[in-house]
């Protein structure tokens, strides 16, 4: 069981009555609270949870439900954080409202945002987590809009114009990373078909493809229900037509396509978790057509290529910069001898 989860468990009295348990991990904690349910944001938690959907909500809007307790898991994004919170104090006015995190996240840093919100007091502190409590409350709170939240950037890749959207919590929010700068400009020549935007995140990559491209189709699937939200406000301002998936990882993936584009995520939280990324590398031949492309951007020290040259074929690197590789692999094709 997740630590902080363990540390609720040691306050359990507070828990006795209808509880939220927001952005908590599936980890085996709503089975121990029979009157709690889960807002979360990541579909995995929702997926694994399916015997127990009636209790799960995946949204970027906490449930129209009324609860004596709502506890939020500290979020990686500072940002993140203080949508939530006003979230979660604007919908329940009249609930308790608890915070738990790891110390490493940051928790002492998010107890003085909960104190926004009025005197807060540390119930708990073990298995390097701590629990804080909203004692009173100040005056009531706005329901946050989170679209008025985005941000908005500009994007230019050869002759296309983009206007990206992000909101709090997604990667890279509020500008473009060098690693998807460094794929947007190799992603000439790809093959006519349906195109993978793999960990859209704000739907950048597949944004781009849908105008480059605009005789494919275009699919982009994420975890993360922020980066979903985003992806579809991205869109909007493009007036870009695609099919956006949540997933949690390439099973989701249509089949069939002509080009997988990625910049694989490589985190979870505060933690490191490459096993969404590695997965699509192993099995993307199996969403692929026959001649269809692999083309992404990772960190040169990940140790993709071997992966791509066992799985897919020979491992091309169309590009390197700022400690970024670009790969290239085509489904089906054999090494040439030299």
């Amino acid at each position: 069981m997740d630590p902080r989860s363990q540390v609720l468990l040691r306050q359990g009295h507070y828990f006795s009555g209808q509880l939220l348990l927001a952005g908590a991990p599936a980890d085996g904690l709503l089975q121990q609270l029979p009157s709690s349910e889960l807002w979360c944001w990541n579909y995995a938690d929702y997926q694994a949870l399916a015997a127990l959907q009636s209790r799960a909500y995946f949204s970027v809007t906490a449930p129209d439900q009324s609860y004596d307790a709502v506890v939020l898991y500290l979020p990686k994004s500072r940002e993140l954080t203080e949508y939530l919170l006003q979230e979660i104090c604007a919908k329940y006015p009249a609930a308790e409202i608890f915070l738990v995190g790891e110390k490493r996240a940051g928790i002492e840093r998010a107890a003085k945002q909960l104190a926004q919100y009025g005197e807060v007091s540390k119930l708990d502190s073990a298995r390097h987590c701590q629990l804080w409590r909203l004692t009173s409350r100040k005056a009531p709170v706005a329901v946050p809009d989170l679209a008025a939240l985005a941000n908005s950037f500009a994007v230019t890749v050869g002759q296309q114009q983009l206007t990206i959207k992000t909101v709090p919590g997604v990667f890279s929010h509020g500008r473009l990373d060098r690693g998807t700068e460094l794929l947007l400009a190799h992603l000439e020549g790809l093959p006519q078909g349906h195109y993978l935007d793999f960990g859209c995140g704000a739907g950048v990559i597949g944004c781009y493809l849908a105008k480059q491209y605009p005789n494919s189709q275009v699919s982009l699937l994420d975890v993360d229900a922020f980066a979903l939200f985003s992806t579809q406000l991205t869109l909007q301002a493009n007036q870009v037509q695609a099919e956006v998936i949540a997933g949690t990882g390439i099973n989701e993936a249509p089949q069939h396509l002509a080009a997988i584009i990625s910049n694989p995520p490589f985190h979870q939280g505060v933690h490191t978790d490459y096993a969404a990324s590695e997965q699509m590398l192993t099995q993307a031949k199996g969403h692929l057509r026959a001649q269809g492309e692999l083309r992404i951007v990772a960190n040169s020290f990940l140790k993709y290529p071997p992966l791509i040259n066992q799985h897919l074929g020979p491992c091309q690197v169309l590009a390197e910069a700022q400690g970024f590789s670009v790969y290239r692999a085509v489904a089906g094709q054999r090494s040439q001898r030299q």
